[in-house]
């Protein structure tokens, strides 16, 4: 039997519970784990704004998680990232299922033969939320409760 080899993908900024879930969901469905995480610069171009957290750093954070086998950069689209890694599942959050990108990385996926194996996204935590609540931080010289900064924000 062949090893099957994961790839999860994600901005992995402010690193929080629900990027370790992931992962660790993830190792559990394959015998290698490959994550990518995504340059500063598709970030920008994606989401409309780059990480707080650089990219270098990022990626020194994700390759420590004992239950990475290897981090790589990803600076191209999902497609070109299995070219050049070979890769037999994706893992990604729930939040990207039935949306338009989500359909689109399906559609792309299982014309190379991969399966696409979607996780729980974790509700109590994300890095939008992390991120609004250091704006509001910085916007109030207050230290908002971290509930009240990410009540209905979504990553």
């Amino acid at each position: 039997m062949s090893e099957i080899v994961g790839y999860a993908a994600g901005g992995f900024d402010l690193f929080h519970v629900g990027h370790l879930n992931i992962l660790r969901h993830a190792r559990s469905r394959c015998d290698r784990l490959i994550a990518g995480v995504v340059s500063d610069e598709r970030l920008e171009a994606t989401k409309g704004r780059g990480p707080i957290v650089p990219l270098a750093e990022r990626l020194e954070i994700v390759r420590h998680i004992d239950v990475v086998d290897e981090a790589v950069a990803e600076d191209e689209d999902k497609l070109r990232m299995w070219e050049r890694l070979r890769f037999d599942v994706f893992f990604k959050g729930d939040d990207w299922r039935g949306t338009e990108k989500g359909r689109r990385i399906e559609r792309e996926m299982s014309a190379v033969g991969v399966q696409v194996v979607y996780f729980p996204y974790t509700m109590s935590t994300s890095s939008t939320k992390l991120r609004r609540s250091l704006e509001l931080l910085e916007q109030g010289g207050r230290r908002p409760v971290l509930a009240e900064a990410m009540a209905g924000q979504h990553d």
